[in-house]
């Protein structure tokens, strides 16, 4: 069974909405290239494959930056070669203890399955050179979307269940990458703000984070099992030090989007929104509040706003009945 883009959890995931956002910038704006500029899981870019010629994707994530080019990256790779590389991993019988399975072994994964996690990045590392990126970014985002399928958690990172048995239960799958021969495919990972200013594209997609939830804390695990390094680990939650900030989480987004519109050269903006703003959390309150996303996309030109009802990400401590995503499409003046 080979794995899906979408087949991750991930907070914020537009999958389930993709159709409605295709649909949108397809009524509402025209031209060949698009720009996902906060990716996240990238299924956006995903459904806008067969739409434009030419995608610049970027994440400020690690993990999220090899998966792109795991799955789009514009380059020959040989399954069979890697599939017996994986299978000859696997079968060996000289896997030891390393630093998965000693920082997250009956925590985000059983002890067995962390030791065979930690085992395979060794040797993925180990052998790199044997592989272009493309085939490196597969065997990688295979084995992050194995691990996340079975780790020990609600979704996220942010915690480990406790008191509850964790059984083994890994099986490593490969993903599915996408046929990008005729596409121009540009992928980094950079602050969004920083690299707004170095391109140009027709459409610009804007699905920023929304409250005070840091991805780069979210996802450590996922982090550092991309980079492949043995961090000093810290807490309960056994994260890294941190890194990859996002001012869209703090009191700041305002004037970072503020920034951000003003600084891009396009066409159409495109920007993904919801109306979170009276959670009982305050983790979960909007940075950003509507009127403000008006104001700003309408300084930068004419703004509609569409909307549609859907099921939030709920921790249990958020209260809130009429969630609705909203779409706000721009042509620029």
């Amino acid at each position: 069974m080979y794995l899906e883009i979408h087949n991750r959890r991930y907070t914020g995931c537009k999958y389930k909405l993709v159709d409605w956002i295709d649909e949108l910038i397809s009524e509402n704006c025209s031209g060949e290239s698009f720009c996902d500029i906060f990716a996240g899981t990238g299924v956006v870019t995903a459904k806008e494959l067969n739409r434009f010629n030419r995608f610049i994707i970027n994440d400020l994530l690690y993990s999220n930056n090899i998966i792109y080019n795991a799955f789009f990256l514009n380059e020959d790779y040989n399954l069979r070669i890697l599939e017996e590389f994986v299978y000859d991993i696997l079968n060996s019988h000289n896997i030891q203890d390393n630093f998965i399975s000693l920082s997250y072994g009956n925590r985000y994964f059983s002890y067995n399955d962390a030791k065979i996690i930690g085992h395979i990045r060794k040797e993925i590392e180990k052998n790199k050179h044997l592989f272009n990126y493309k085939e490196y970014s597969i065997l990688l985002t295979s084995l992050l979307y194995s691990a996340d399928k079975i780790a020990n958690t609600v979704g996220h990172y942010d915690a480990y269940i406790k008191n509850k048995p964790i059984n083994d239960q890994f099986v490593f799958s490969f993903i599915k990458p996408y046929s990008t021969k005729d596409k121009t495919i540009e992928i980094y990972r950079e602050d969004a703000n920083k690299l707004a200013r170095k391109i140009e594209c027709d459409i610009v997609y804007i699905d920023p984070p929304y409250n005070s939830r840091q991805y780069s804390r979210f996802y450590h695990v996922l982090e550092v099992l991309t980079k492949g390094n043995e961090p000093n680990l810290y807490g309960e939650a056994l994260k890294p030090k941190e890194e990859n900030m996002s001012d869209y989480c703090r009191n700041s987004a305002t004037s970072a989007f503020w920034d951000l519109i003003n600084s891009l050269k396009c066409k159409y903006i495109v920007v993904s929104y919801n109306n979170t703003y009276n959670p009982k959390s305050s983790s979960s309150k909007n940075k950003i509040s509507m009127n403000s996303i008006n104001l700003i996309l309408n300084h930068k030109g004419e703004t509609k706003v569409f909307e549609k009802d859907y099921k939030f990400f709920n921790t249990g401590k958020t209260d809130f009945s009429d969630h609705k995503e909203l779409i706000f499409i721009t042509k620029v003046k």
